[in-house]
């Protein structure tokens, strides 16, 4: 005598385990689709981290997260972090203008260009090497401690890595546009605007922000090292006399400006340079 199983139990079990499995994907299905989620989480485990380490704690001289953030809101509020900030900004903006303007067109003269790519491309490949903290001092030397001196801090570290990329982004534009370019008579000039520069914008826009974290790093050099100003400024005024938190809290402004600079730059190349590769 053979038994077989109802049918509205085994329906029932099925219906059971396809229900858990069809939230198990949905849920997979969200986190795969929801880059902020990943970045919730990542960011989550980081200060949970930097929480417990700070109360176990790892070093009398290492805060909490929460002491940080507390400390960070109180120099907000009482007025110190913004006008440090407004200092700060001051050579690291002139000197990223000047990087990428500059930079960029000598990228673009060293790809088409032979003997600018003999005569110039050794130059920025040994300032890119180069020790830039061990050479920011001497920049005082010639020009003082003022504002000239801190943007060729930042020029000096920008510089050669924009007109690297931009140099590497020229030389690997697809040769057949450029081919084409020319069977349609078009000129130079028709060349490196309508075919070169938007053939090579993906590593142009990666080499900017690569030049503009280089910015922030060499602002940073020159208020530590240079002169005490600004961002640089507080940290080295509460370092010196103990006030953890409050020197741990602008160390962690300026990384959190800077991260929200370079995501604000890639986000305005995905909206309106590349809105194919704009993930929905």
């Amino acid at each position: 005598m053979h038994m077989t199983a109802s049918p509205h139990k085994v329906s029932a079990a099925g219906g059971a385990g396809s229900g858990s499995s069809s939230l198990v994907d949905t849920l997979i299905e969200f986190a795969g689709r929801r880059k902020g989620f990943w970045v919730f989480v990542s960011l989550a485990t980081l200060f949970t981290a930097w929480e417990i380490a700070g109360r176990v704690p790892i070093s009398f001289a290492f805060p909490t997260f929460l002491e940080t953030v507390s400390a960070l809101v109180e120099m907000a509020l009482d007025g110190t972090l913004l006008p440090a900030y407004l200092i700060t900004f001051q050579p690291l903006v002139i000197g990223v203008a000047v990087s990428a303007v500059l930079g960029i067109a000598l990228g673009i003269v060293m790809g088409l260009s032979d003997k600018a790519e003999w005569l110039l491309a050794p130059v920025f490949i040994v300032l890119q090497a180069a020790p830039m903290a061990a050479l920011v001092p001497l920049v005082t030397f010639v020009y003082g401690i003022g504002l000239v001196a801190k943007t060729l801090a930042v020029i000096m570290l920008a510089l050669p890595v924009i007109v690297l990329n931009s140099y590497k982004a020229v030389r690997h534009v697809n040769p057949s546009l450029v081919d084409m370019c020319r069977s349609f008579q078009g000129n130079r000039f028709q060349q490196i605007f309508k075919i070169i520069i938007p053939d090579a914008t993906p590593v142009l826009f990666a080499g900017l922000r690569l030049g503009i974290a280089a910015g922030f790093i060499g602002v940073m050099l020159a208020e530590l090292l240079i002169t005490p100003t600004g961002i640089g400024d507080l940290i080295t005024y509460h370092r010196s006399i103990a006030n953890y938190a409050h020197m741990y809290a602008a160390v962690a402004s300026i990384i959190a400006v800077s991260t929200l600079t370079l995501a604000a730059l890639q986000y305005v190349e995905l909206r309106f340079l590349r809105p194919e590769k704009r993930r929905k």
